[in-house]
């Protein structure tokens, strides 16, 4: 593996107030990035991953330890100097007036132009470079105003990008977008550290994406605990599941996804595959039943027909109830079957 081109050395991040004591955040912090690699900040809310992205950055001082970017000590860059090699997009919409899309791309250079911001030949051809990148050639002359959300973001990438840095810093560019638009953007970041080889972290709250995406994770906690790792060696040791435990939600480590913890009340076996029994089970499991492999149950569903016309065939006690053409009417049968016998039991 290449050397790192940004490294902490006992890092602790946080706050000095002028008045009052220092709030730190997390301490010891030895953090690796390399080139090429995408890393997906993570953590609780108010864990600190816009802090330490702060820090990063140089836009926020550290409380203790240094950071090293491209072998130089963070802080002994000017502001120009540090320009040119790191970027940052941060969540905030900017005002941006009447600019087109290429204009603000174009403000990505300033750390290469003169005070009247005149731009070379040069410095045009990295920006249209930038735009076709993100694959937004069709935007450029577009007003900022009349892009989508999804738009905005990619011209934003883009412009960050013409600062042709070594380092790209995000923080949450994915929080005003849907499903879509926020897995569009995460994979067009990851082929972007990939064929550019840039080292790109991403700050972010979409977890079951970074699982899927990310190159290594930094894992924040509540209590100032950290953990780093590929998304699969997190998921192994449960730090994922550790740090985001919450009454009512648990982390399923064979799926690598959260889900509601619903207390089952009842026991079901399950016979069918394939796509429908999985969403069967989840139906009846999101119901109240569970769903297990083998043995006696009280309660037993057989899928029949086939992918695109299923039946289920409802068992109580080996004696077929009914047959239903949709998870909804299955679902509903069962409930009003079982809130009918418990009010004759209440009644009784």
């Amino acid at each position: 593996m290449t050397h790192p081109i940004l490294i902490t050395e006992q890092l602790a991040i946080g706050y000095a107030p002028r008045r009052g004591s220092r709030r730190i955040v997390a301490a010891n912090l030895n953090l690796r990035l390399h080139r090429g690699e995408m890393v997906c900040l993570l953590g609780p809310n108010g864990a600190g991953k816009s802090t330490l992205l702060r820090t990063l950055t140089g836009m926020q001082p550290p409380l203790a330890g240094r950071i090293w970017l491209d072998g130089r000590d963070l802080h002994t860059f000017s502001a120009r100097e540090l320009a040119r090699r790191l970027s940052v997009v941060l969540t905030e919409r900017v005002e941006t007036g009447p600019l087109t899309a290429y204009a603000l791309v174009a403000l990505g250079r300033h750390p290469y132009t003169s005070w009247h911001g005149q731009l070379t030949v040069r410095d045009e051809e990295v920006v249209r470079w930038a735009i076709t990148a993100v694959q937004a050639t069709h935007l450029a002359a577009r007003p900022l105003h009349e892009l989508s959300d999804g738009e905005r973001q990619r011209i934003m990438i883009a412009r960050a990008l013409a600062q042709e840095p070594i380092v790209m810093a995000l923080d949450e560019p994915t929080a005003f977008l849907d499903l879509p638009r926020r897995v569009e953007v995460m994979q067009l970041l990851r082929r972007l550290a990939q064929e550019t080889q840039r080292a790109i972290i991403v700050s972010t709250h979409d977890l079951d994406l970074a699982l899927h995406i990310a190159d290594m994770l930094w894992l924040l906690t509540s209590n100032g605990g950290f953990y780093a790792g590929a998304p699969e060696d997190l998921v192994i040791s449960g730090a994922l599941a550790t740090t985001f435990a919450h009454e009512g939600i648990v982390f399923d480590q064979q799926r690598g996804q959260f889900r509601i913890d619903r207390p089952a009340q009842r026991q079901a076996t399950l016979t069918g595959n394939g796509i429908i029994r999985y969403w069967t089970a989840q139906a009846l499991e999101r119901a109240g039943w569970r769903v297990v492999a083998g043995g006696e149950t009280e309660l037993h569903i057989v899928i029949t027909g086939d992918d695109h016309q299923p039946s289920w065939d409802i068992y109580r006690d080996g004696v077929k109830k009914q047959q239903t053409r949709s998870l909804y009417a299955t679902i509903q049968w069962l409930r009003q079957q079982y809130q009918e016998e418990h009010q004759h039991e209440r009644h009784a």
